[in-house]
């Protein structure tokens, strides 16, 4: 699936009650652009365990051991998934780039993405945080609220 059947498949799966409809209509195009702009590939492998949870991953800062953060690895490929899986119980799945940058708004526990973008590089990846994502949903949802109207008298 390309990025803008991916993002027309997010409005159309969205919620039908409150104001989520509105509110995927806005955040989609913001997801498409981003996924377009920062990444390389229109669908990333995820670690999960047998019920279908993400492989979380902590890390810590080298110089400040006190400093971590909660990770999800989302691989290019299959075979850098696989090489990295430590576990019998993982199974590396495809999930396409809209829905995984959407999700991540409600992994609480996640602190980023890291998006390991070169074939055979487990090293280098493009990071988007939880936090970031967040700020960029938040300024495209204030941007587009009706404004109040005026009072002339």
């Amino acid at each position: 699936m390309d990025l803008q059947q991916q993002v027309q498949a997010l409005i159309d799966e969205a919620p039908t009650d409150g104001g989520m409809p509105a509110a995927i209509r806005i955040i989609a195009p913001l997801l498409h652009d981003l996924a377009e702009q920062r990444l390389q590939h229109e669908q990333y492998y995820v670690l999960q365990n047998l019920q279908g949870n993400w492989q979380l991953t902590t890390l810590q800062h080298r110089q400040r051991p006190g400093l971590e953060k909660t990770v999800v690895y989302a691989f290019a490929n299959l075979q850098d998934a696989t090489r990295s899986s430590r576990s019998a119980e993982l199974v590396a799945l495809p999930i396409p780039v809209i829905p995984l940058l959407f999700q991540l708004l409600a992994l609480e526990p996640v602190d980023s993405l890291l998006f390991l973008e070169t074939v055979g590089d487990l090293d280098r990846g493009e990071e988007l945080t939880r936090q970031e994502l967040q700020q960029l949903v938040q300024e495209a949802l204030r941007q587009n609220q009706p404004s109040p109207p005026m009072d002339i008298a």
